[in-house]
């Protein structure tokens, strides 16, 4: 059964930083699109950040360009994502999902096919 399980979430003040892994059972991350999301209450999903798997070229949100990293570690099989400089506008549950071959642009969430269950970031005044 494939599943992704989210960590490294929390609470944390803004201008710290947070790195959440999100460990991939069944198939190889290097082989699919890992992306993460995330959705704060009465706000739409925003995909966040994504890695291909084919050529692991890299995709960020304007609003965490420059602020958030995706990084993958293949013998671990878990993609993380850093997340520096945090405001108060990160808060929000993270989900990471994947997907073999992307068919719309990487921040289309409907075309995943297996998603975490979430973790929560909470970031503090």
């Amino acid at each position: 059964e494939v599943q992704l399980v989210e960590s490294g979430g929390g609470l944390v003040q803004a201008g710290g930083s947070l790195r959440l892994s999100c460990e991939v059972f069944v198939f190889n991350v290097d082989s699919n699109t890992i992306t993460w999301f995330r959705q704060a209450p009465g706000k739409k999903r925003e995909g966040v950040s994504s890695i291909s798997g084919r050529d692991g070229d890299t995709y960020y949100a304007d609003s965490v360009q420059g602020r958030f990293s995706i990084s993958r570690d293949s013998a671990r099989n878990v993609v993380y994502l850093q997340m520096n400089n945090l405001k108060r506008d990160d808060t929000a549950r993270y989900y990471c999902a994947a997907v073999s071959t992307l068919g719309l642009s990487w921040y289309e969430g409907m075309q995943y096919d297996y998603w975490g269950q979430g973790i929560q970031v909470t970031v503090s005044s």
